[in-house]
């Protein structure tokens, strides 16, 4: 498939899901900070982002398509621009295109190693790809610039567990539980943890 071609489809998935699709993840500021797969409403979408399946999306097709096709070129003809490189992810991972949106936020990281949203942002997209030691390790390294963000805590939780780390689990589950004995999250890791667990036994 040629480059012309991919990006094609890529700006016609991207539009169908700009319509349609309601977004996998909490979003917080770009697309930040979530735990875990969501079917939650237009409530998780970021404050500027359109209503989903807005009149305005149907009306011009065409406008979005372009507004979408000039993001995608602008991050590949200019690496050195941390903007459009964030713009480039979040697109990718508007539509589930985690590797993708990955790799641009790689590249973001690259310019400002400091941007402390950039470096949660690549915890959260290596979650939902199921990628759950390279979460960790970059929940961890936000955990170390903002130790008490929540958001972030719920996130190694759902890392360690996803990786099967029991140990780790049940210290990321009680910090967090200390930092935020209310979190709505904690039922659900302290039954996978107990699950975790009763695997381990010996039969």
């Amino acid at each position: 498939m040629t480059r012309e071609n991919l990006l094609f489809s890529i700006i016609g998935l991207l539009l169908g899901f700009i319509v349609g699709f309601i977004f996998a993840s909490t979003m917080n500021q770009r697309f930040g900070p979530a735990v875990t797969q969501s079917t939650a409403g237009s409530q998780n979408l970021p404050a500027d982002h359109p209503p989903i399946g807005s009149s305005a999306a149907r009306a011009n097709p065409q406008g979005m398509q372009a507004e979408v096709a000039a993001s995608l070129e602008k991050a590949r003809k200019e690496p050195n621009n941390f903007e459009a490189q964030l713009k480039a992810a979040e697109l990718y991972y508007q539509i589930q295109r985690y590797d993708p949106a990955i790799e641009y936020l790689l590249k973001a990281n690259q310019l400002r190693p400091d941007d402390y949203q950039t470096v949660v942002n690549l915890g959260l997209v290596n979650l939902d790809a199921g990628h759950y030691e390279l979460a960790e390790k970059w929940y961890r390294a936000a955990l170390l610039k903002k130790s008490d963000d929540i958001a972030v805590l719920a996130g190694i939780c759902a890392a360690t567990l996803g990786k099967g780390d029991t140990k780790a689990a049940e210290q990321a589950i009680a910090k967090l539980e200390r930092v935020d004995p209310a979190s709505q999250d904690l039922p659900q890791f302290r039954e996978k943890l107990t699950s975790l667990k009763a695997g381990d036994k010996p039969k």
